[in-house]
């Protein structure tokens, strides 16, 4: 199981590979979409991205209480496998 440290360092530089935006860029309470300037289909990559790296699932409706980066490593911190 990873910490949240591990976390955030992991999917920051996940995130900055595969959207090219510099991780400074990344604060805990900046609004994803708006950061990574995602449109659905962005959208639809970094959940997969996020659901093939720590092996878990994100349900629609889940995706809307994912808004900040923070949101995100919450979720994903809480969902991991043991």
């Amino acid at each position: 199981m990873k910490t949240r440290e591990e976390i955030i360092a992991q999917v920051n530089s996940l995130l900055a590979e595969e959207f090219e935006i510099e991780e400074s860029e990344f604060a805990p309470d900046a609004n994803l979409k708006e950061t990574l300037n995602l449109d659905s289909i962005n959208l639809v990559d970094l959940i997969a991205l996020v659901q093939f790296t720590y092996k878990i699932t994100i349900p629609v409706e889940d995706l809307k209480k994912i808004q900040t980066f923070s949101d995100l490593y919450d979720y994903i911190e809480q969902h991991q496998e043991n």
